[in-house]
């Protein structure tokens, strides 16, 4: 998600019974190769994010010839234990490429058509206030482009099913009692309801339940044995995972502590997904070589829409590299984690992430970096 609310942060803090306070910070090469290799440049700038951001980071990055990986800080506090690349955390809003990915599966079935109204597939999901469903095509939800406005599916936390889950129309509802920012098409607004009603959609088109359509549809084809959609309920951060935390910076000292529980239904097709780096990886770089999709449909993914230097499509942000060419991919965040992973299509990749995330101070432009240089870092 791009942004934690205060309300949430506040929570934690009144929730954690323990807070450990650390004051050192310690970099990693989590292999022998990676150590010997040096990538200092890479090194460097991991540092650096690491330095704003949570206990610990890593990132995992390499060529068509191999990968190496590097780690800062601790994944766990109160130890010296490296963040390692086959280590589950939450991915946040790269679900969002998963659920942009699946849904151009069923356009390729034509089952599905991008050009069509989501009043279509989902009758009176998306009307009123200003909406009309039968104007907003599914381009338009996959592209950011639907004229709904932000939101933060948090801020609905109380909006909780009886079982402690959270169902998609509940949330959409929510996402929709904001006017629209413009009409569709017109302008990019980045929405987690956008992504919330594909969701559904996908669920109606298919007849499953979101989590397993994405499995059954992209993860298991792909043979990503460390990723998970967790079905409503499911709290559980599979084994090895890195421990998310919450907290502070104040100059030399840091201060967390572990990351309130949550459902990741509340979250769903916009942000539940359970990874690594380098299943993230093995995703990316199927997507972006034709693995995945049609290449038709692969090619709709990158028509973006211009964000300064960045630009967005189906799920995926292209971003240009300081050495020259794109790199595609998606960040995510949410309670406890902060990510992101960007590929080439010469098979360049870097997939990096922190455990924790802040609701002010974000460290984007240092992930940004450490992003650019270790796909630059890479070359042959």
């Amino acid at each position: 998600m791009k942004q934690t609310r205060k309300r949430l942060a506040a929570t934690v803090g009144a929730a954690a019974a323990a807070i450990a306070l650390l004051t050192t910070t310690t970099a990693h090469a989590t292999t022998a190769a990676a150590a010997a290799d040096g990538h200092p440049a890479t090194l460097a700038a991991l540092r650096t994010f690491q330095a704003a951001a949570g206990p610990g980071a890593g990132v995992y990055a390499g060529g068509a010839a191999g990968s190496w990986a590097l780690s800062a800080g601790t994944g766990t506090i109160n130890t010296t234990k490296p963040v390692q690349p086959d280590e589950h955390f939450r991915a946040g809003s790269q679900t969002k490429t998963f659920t942009a990915a699946t849904v151009l599966t069923l356009v390729d079935e034509g089952r599905v058509a991008l050009d069509t109204g989501v009043e279509a597939y989902l009758p009176g999901v998306v009307t009123g206030n200003g909406y009309d469903g039968t104007r907003i095509t599914v381009r338009h939800l996959l592209q950011q482009t639907s004229g709904i406005p932000a939101y933060e599916p948090l801020t609905a936390i109380a909006l909780v099913e009886p079982d402690g889950t959270y169902k998609a129309a509940t949330l959409v509802r929510e996402g929709l009692k904001q006017a629209p920012v413009g009409a569709p098409g017109a302008t990019f607004t980045y929405s987690n309801t956008n992504y919330l009603i594909l969701g559904m959609l996908v669920e109606r088109v298919t007849g499953l339940p979101v989590h397993e359509a994405v499995t059954r549809r992209i993860i298991q084809p792909l043979g990503l044995t460390r990723t998970v959609f967790p079905a409503p309920g499911n709290r559980a951060l599979p084994a090895p995972a890195v421990p998310g935390y919450h907290g502070a910076r104040f100059g030399p000292f840091f201060f967390w502590s572990p990351v309130i529980d949550y459902d990741p239904s509340i979250f769903g097709a916009a942000g539940a997904v359970i990874s690594t780096e380098a299943d993230l990886t093995t995703f990316y770089r199927a997507l972006i070589g034709g693995r995945v999709v049609s290449p038709a449909m692969t090619a709709e993914m990158e028509r973006t829409t211009p964000l300064g230097s960045l630009g967005y499509g189906f799920g995926l942000f292209s971003m240009p590299l300081s050495c020259g060419g794109l790199a595609w991919g998606h960040n995510g965040a949410v309670p406890g984690y902060y990510s992101q992973t960007m590929v080439t299509e010469d098979g360049r990749h870097a997939s990096a992430m922190t455990n924790a995330h802040f609701t002010t101070n974000t460290p984007q432009q240092q992930l940004f970096t450490l992003i650019d240089t270790a796909l630059c870092e890479s070359r042959s």
